[in-house]
């Protein structure tokens, strides 16, 4: 009988009072009833050694290698010698992130998108547009601000996503960094559906809408190293569920969370966001006579 091997990711283990158990590599516990084979001898065999006693291996010839089947019929087990484990292919293989905006962000989304298989590339705003729809389907545009973004700043890049570009995006208010949905398809949410869902949800939509508009300079709450890699993790978290698996491009209700990390303590929270349907312009009221 060929040494049997137990598969990837399952162990057996001696559990005082109880027998032995096998863990599956899916994480559940089984029994494992040995029968007349003893315990020690199954845990010698899976661990690659030979019986310490010869007349207890003959003994149990038969039954163990009923024992082995059985794990082997199972699908925990095999017979064949172990494979050299072959390194899966990344995630984000064959993806072009172009990247726009503050260092302190885009250099942390850069290393973490080429951990993850893709080529990061640096883009002008003013060359995005024809750089996105050159790089083709499989592409993405992350832009990060370590500030507010300035009215008008992401007009051109909403339409990204229309032209099967998916675009990405976070910036940063006060010790505030938002990180918005997603954009992958036509369907998906805007920087401008954003814009009009906070205006909507606070009664100081005008006070917000003038601290947008306003022109804000440096300040102490910007990111700091660990808060600019929580932010680009998650960027790039969004980039591998919606291009790492085409078949997981719409990503269910996460492609609709609004992120908020507190770059204090980085607490963050989740705010569910829909496009804003687009509806015909209030007729203008006519002048009075």
């Amino acid at each position: 009988m060929n040494t049997p091997r137990l598969v990837p990711g399952a162990a057996l283990v001696a559990v005082p009072g109880r027998g032995l158990a096998l863990r599956t590599p899916e994480g559940a516990f089984l029994r494992v009833d040995t029968g007349e084979v003893p315990a020690a001898e199954l845990l010698r065999l899976f661990d690659g050694g030979a019986a310490v006693d010869p007349g207890a291996r003959r003994a149990a010839t038969g039954a163990l290698k009923d024992l082995v089947r059985a794990f082997q019929d199972a699908g925990y087990a095999t017979a064949h010698p172990p494979r050299e484990p072959t390194a899966p292919r990344p995630p984000l293989a064959g993806t072009t992130v172009l990247l726009l905006g503050d260092r302190v962000l885009t250099e942390p989304v850069a290393r973490l998108a080429a951990d993850a298989g893709a080529r990061s590339e640096a883009v002008d705003a003013e060359r995005l547009t024809e750089r996105a729809r050159a790089a083709g389907s499989r592409s993405a545009v992350v832009w990060c601000l370590d500030r507010p973004v300035p009215p008008g700043l992401w007009d051109a890049a909403d339409a990204l996503a229309r032209n099967g570009v998916a675009w990405l995006r976070c910036h940063r208010e006060g010790a505030h960094a938002w990180v918005e949905p997603p954009a992958l398809d036509a369907d998906g949410v805007t920087s401008a559906d954003v814009r009009l869902r906070r205006l909507a949800a606070t009664p100081a939509h005008r006070e917000l809408n003038a601290y947008w508009a306003a022109r804000h300079g440096g300040d102490a709450a910007g990111h700091s190293a660990v808060t600019a890699a929580y932010t680009a993790a998650l960027l790039v978290g969004d980039l591998v569920d919606g291009l790492g698996d085409r078949a997981r491009r719409t990503m269910g209700p996460h492609r609709f969370l609004l992120r908020r990390l507190d770059l204090r303590d980085l607490a963050l929270t989740t705010h569910p966001i829909l496009p804003v349907p687009a509806c015909t312009p209030m007729p203008t009221p006519a002048a009075a006579p």
